[in-house]
């Protein structure tokens, strides 16, 4: 455990967990951050620096602040989160299946899409997951986006040490801004 360690909410349900700061930057409170966790890239709200004694499993990593051009794509995302929702709903109504849709949550990496149901997932609403799987992969196309959104330019995107500035063409949505 670092100094830098913190603990963070992330997803649909909050779930507060510890991560690893990988800058020497410190998050105060309420600071909306991109990590890296299991599930890939996510948006966390920072709580509280951990304490140096912490012991429970970190459960990633914070790559860096949430910059304007990230809220563009997150207003995007949620659209398509939106319309995930309403096809699920749609399909488990037409099929009449008994499974309950309680939400979708679209990460930031645009490649990952969670349906949450209430209770056991039966075998219908699992192919019909799979169909939605095959349809919004071909729909949704921001895998080609997926290194960029981590790791911008390269080691230090955002920082004055790596010089690339808020015009850098390989950073997210034409410029990182995060120049700290």
């Amino acid at each position: 455990m670092t100094a830098n360690d913190v603990y963070a909410r992330t997803g649909i349900m909050a779930e507060l967990g510890r991560f690893r700061v990988v800058s020497s930057r410190r998050y105060a409170r309420d600071s909306q951050v991109i990590c890296r966790t299991e599930r890939g890239l996510e948006i966390a709200t920072i709580v509280c620096e951990a304490p140096s004694n912490a012991t429970d499993v970190v459960r990633g990593d914070i790559l860096r602040s949430v910059t304007p051009n990230d809220l563009l794509i997150l207003d995007r995302l949620e659209r398509h989160r939106l319309r995930a929702l309403e096809a699920c709903q749609r399909l488990i109504d037409e099929r009449g299946l008994p499974s309950i849709l309680v939400d979708v949550e679209h990460l930031f990496d645009g490649e990952s899409l969670y349906f949450q149901f209430l209770g056991e997932v039966d075998t219908a609403t699992q192919e019909l997951l799979n169909e939605l799987a095959a349809t919004y992969e071909k729909r949704v196309g921001f895998r080609q986006f997926v290194d960029r959104l981590a790791n911008g330019c390269g080691p230090g995107c955002g920082t004055t040490a790596s010089r690339c500035g808020t015009s850098c063409p390989q950073c997210p949505a034409g410029g990182c801004g995060s120049l700290r």
